[in-house]
């Protein structure tokens, strides 16, 4: 037995029984919804929904009109079924013709459906041209924001050709399509925004990682090695040298709180503060506090932003490692010859840019050849696995173990260790590594 399918009284009403059987226009119907569903031109869905659309109703002709951005009387005709040429109202509407007032004007600026059927166009009307031959006319609003924005009118050169009891279903599937034409049009002006702002971010990160060191500095008894990822286009970790009298080097890790473009600005703004300390930045401890007092003072205080920071003098010739802290992540020491793991954090104070004076205090460590420190932000070790467990330090800690490695080799075995323990889940906070070994 062949089972009969229950066809809606609305779609029978809105297709009509001239329109064929009901397998002929539900055959229709999915050929329109596939065609429209492949579309991303809102051009290109017009044209294939009109198509669709006469197989299934048809007319003797049709208009599209809009308002949108104009003012009583003014209105434009953006589709013409008399146009050799359809327009394309979304890239050209210079092109597309504008009239004021007449029987159309009196349509779209009255806001409701209507249906005429005796139609009779004085010959001075400005739509006159449009609607030269027809005598019905079906005008279905198209709302947007509660107003008909626009209107699709619908045409036909017999009185009375239009069906009443059709016309609720038109206005009603008519919305529908303009609601999807409207949303997809959207999605174009997203895609178009979103390349531009892609694009500048683009900028933004260039200009963040020229900031950063060109290549790591040539230090007698230490090698080093650095790695640097944002989790957006430009971050808000920092990490840099600075050459000093006697032959000594300063190495700093910083993190600006946030993430992205404004992290990214205060990055910018904590290099540019930090080098223009006056002098040599040392002795650490006051170059955080000249860093910290001008954050404070022209930066920080209205957007509650702050910087971690760890600032280090190591000296080459005695093999000591002088430093002040800034409430950032304590770096870890391992000692090689021993298998211990220490913590540097015999100094610390608040982050910067929270408070003016704080005069940071110092410490000091002496470091022995063998001796392997990794300096890193929190985007290490709060890295998270997809059961929403910290990567944490006891799993640095054991990539620390590798005595055997090189700078570059422990960096990679931390990055290799990541990817395992986040099964290649994207960052969330910006990742970045500084590996110093005393040889």
């Amino acid at each position: 037995m062949t089972q009969q399918l229950d066809v809606p009284q609305p779609i029978r009403n809105l297709f009509g029984p001239a329109a064929g059987s009901w397998r002929e226009r539900l055959d229709v119907v999915v050929e329109t919804m596939r065609e429209i569903s492949l579309q991303t031109d809102p051009q290109a869905m017009v044209r294939a929904y009109s198509s669709r659309i006469r197989q299934l109703r048809p007319t003797d002709g049709f208009l599209a009109l809009s308002r949108r951005g104009l003012d009583w009387p003014k209105y434009r005709i953006t589709r013409s079924s008399r146009w050799a040429e359809q327009i394309n109202p979304w890239t050209e509407p210079h092109r597309l013709p504008l009239l004021e007032g007449g029987i159309l004007g009196e349509l779209i600026y009255g806001d409701e459906p209507r249906l005429i059927d005796d139609l009779e166009v004085a010959a001075d009307d400005p739509a006159a041209e449009y609607l030269q031959g027809m005598r019905s006319l079906m005008a279905i609003p198209n709302y947007d924001q509660g107003v008909a924005l626009n209107m699709t009118i619908l045409l036909r050169t017999a009185p009375a050709a239009f069906d009443p009891e059709q016309f609720p279903e038109h206005v009603w599937i008519g919305n529908l399509f303009g609601r999807a034409t409207h949303n997809l049009v959207l999605m174009e002006e997203r895609r178009r925004a979103y390349e531009i702002i892609d694009r500048e971010l683009r900028i933004v990160a260039d200009i963040q990682r020229s900031l950063l060191p060109k290549a790591m500095p040539q230090i007698p008894t230490l090698a080093l090695a650095a790695h640097y990822q944002t989790s957006q286009w430009a971050g808000g970790d920092y990490y840099d040298f600075f050459p000093l009298p006697d032959g000594r080097w300063g190495l700093l890790i910083a993190d600006v709180s946030g993430h992205g473009t404004p992290a990214a600005v205060m990055m910018a703004i904590t290099h540019s503060i930090a080098h223009s300390f006056p002098g040599p930045p040392d002795p650490p401890g006051r170059m955080l506090d000249f860093v910290n007092d001008r954050l404070a003072a022209h930066y920080t205080a209205e957007n509650e932003a702050f910087v971690t920071a760890f600032y280090g003098i190591y000296d080459p010739s005695r093999r000591e490692l002088t430093y002040a802290s800034a409430g950032h992540n304590p770096p870890r020491l391992k000692r090689c010859r021993d298998g211990s793991v220490a913590s540097l954090d015999g100094a610390s104070k608040l982050p910067l840019g929270l408070f003016p004076g704080q005069n940071y205090e110092q410490a000091t460590q002496t470091l022995i050849p063998g001796d392997q420190i990794i300096f890193y932000t929190d985007g290490i070790t709060e890295a998270l696995n997809p059961a929403g467990q910290m990567f944490g330090l006891e799993r640095l800690d054991q990539v620390l173990e590798n005595c055997h490695l090189t700078a570059d080799g422990l960096i990679q075995e931390v990055l290799d260790a990541l990817e395992r323990f986040t099964a290649g889940r994207p960052p969330d906070d910006d990742r970045t590594l500084l590996v110093a070994k005393l040889v």
